[in-house]
């Protein structure tokens, strides 16, 4: 959102993790997400560690309200593990976490590393239940001998403890790295996609999976793209789109076969043969794709931007945001260090009417639709120490310039730090409440009005 002359009305609500230099890798962020009301928001780590964070009560109360979460919930998702028959080591890293819709007083989810996919059951306890017959208090069992009278046990408030328990575990489904889990709107099946395969599970089922997707050529040397996401549509059960590395994303029916080898459509831009490159390829590959809330629409990201596709026409995106534009020259270099290859991830807002996803140098990138040209609302605003000592106040919008001449307010191309990535992003559901994963710490942002 942008204000009166441009200027941005987020500001900083707060920051979790320690603003240290010296990180380990275990407390990288590899994920993001808020559940369904926003009340909660969780964050999956490189050490296979799950935070959910919770929305302060008060914090709605007030006007403005505010956007501001405390700890609930800290466990341990995932651990390293060793694939002996392939020798190879399986990261414990979370790679996502897609919460299920609240039907209970219990809060579900689902999480995954590379291989193994787990539905976790986050609970209330506040009551202990006390006067056991056959048992102390501590819980060891009584003599018999000294029971000499029935007592009735008796319920007593207790300490809030949150529990977190594993209920099933979806394993042994993938020979590949899994690099997407999505949840159907019946709320009873999800898919996981890997490089070459996507399967469907049915939450009550541990140990049988359908292939619904399968690119793997009967010879590997004939491998000509990889499945790099995939996701259900929002309101039909039986729709579902997935990208590829060759800049391609395909919708598919469940209705029209079993293995959905053929697509119902297939959205792709053509390529202008005259700014074709080595590059071209790699720049081109989706390293995320997220369908609107409404259901229309679906958004894609590649290396330099973001495009927005009607899903009732293929031929080419209706939006489209450039976000890296400045890096076009830089692309040899970033070859060689190999931050071509990073995986920007991206997210819609509740209403459906802006969009946000990470940059550099701590930078992300909030586009609100429909402003046209060099727009009021493309801003790119800063995840830092700088925000955080300036709670409240308006974040300020920063200027990337592409050339060596720049204006004062604008940082060179060349200065930009390309190890502070955000490449992890969420967008509140209801309100104008955005988190950014910056390393080891979560930035909660909100609209100041």
């Amino acid at each position: 959102m942008a204000g009166n002359g441009g200027e941005t009305t987020w500001c900083f609500s707060q920051v979790k993790g320690t603003l240290e230099d010296d990180v380990t890798e275990a407390d990288l962020i590899s994920c993001v997400e808020f559940n369904h009301d926003g009340e909660l928001l969780a964050t999956g780590d490189k050490g296979g560690r799950v935070v959910i964070f919770q929305r302060d009560p008060a914090s709605k109360q007030c006007v403005p309200k505010k956007g501001e979460y405390n700890v609930y919930s800290t466990f341990q998702s995932h651990e390293p593990e060793f694939d002996y028959l392939k020798s190879l080591e399986i990261e414990e890293k979370i790679n996502k976490i897609r919460w299920l819709k609240r039907k209970n007083q219990a809060h579900f989810l689902l999480s995954t590393n590379d291989k193994t996919i787990k539905l976790w059951k986050v609970s209330e306890r506040d009551k202990r239940v006390t006067g056991y017959n056959t048992r102390e208090e501590g819980g060891r069992p009584r003599d018999p001998a000294r029971i000499t009278q029935l007592r009735v046990p008796t319920v007593k408030p207790a300490d809030l403890m949150v529990e977190a328990s594993p209920r099933r575990i979806f394993a042994n489904a993938h020979t590949y790295h899994i690099n997407s889990i999505s949840l159907n709107s019946d709320q009873e099946t999800y898919l996981s996609a890997d490089d070459l395969r996507i399967n469907l599970w049915h939450l009550e089922i541990t140990d049988q999976s359908f292939n619904i997707v399968d690119i793997k050529p009967a010879n590997m040397e004939e491998l000509t793209e990889v499945i790099t996401a995939a996701e259900f549509h929002p309101t039909e059960c039986n729709l579902f789109v997935y990208s590829s590395s060759k800049g391609t994303i395909r919708l598919c029916d469940m209705r029209a076969a079993a293995l959905c080898d053929r697509h119902a459509k297939l959205f792709e831009e053509p390529e202008d043969p005259h700014a074709r490159s080595f590059f071209s390829e790699i720049i081109s590959s989706i390293s995320d794709v997220k369908l609107s809330n409404s259901g229309r629409y679906m958004m894609s990201r590649d290396y330099l931007g973001l495009k927005v596709w009607d899903l009732r026409m293929e031929t080419k995106p209706v939006e489209t945001y450039p976000v890296h534009e400045y890096l076009r020259s830089k692309l040899c270099s970033l070859y060689e260090n190999d931050c071509i290859f990073d995986k920007f991830e991206c997210c819609w807002s509740g209403d459906d009417q802006r969009l946000m996803t990470g940059s550099y140098n701590g930078f992300f990138r909030v586009f609100e639709r429909g402003c046209g040209g060099a727009r009021r609302g493309d801003l790119t605003l800063e995840a830092s120490r700088e925000a955080a000592a300036r709670p409240r106040l308006p974040l300020r919008a920063r200027r990337v310039a592409a050339s060596a001449k720049r204006k004062k307010d604008e940082i060179s191309v060349d200065c930009l730090d390309f190890n502070k990535k955000i490449l992890h992003t969420a967008w509140h559901p209801h309100e104008s409440i955005i988190a950014v994963a910056a390393t080891n710490n979560l930035f909660i942002f909100q609209d100041k009005f």
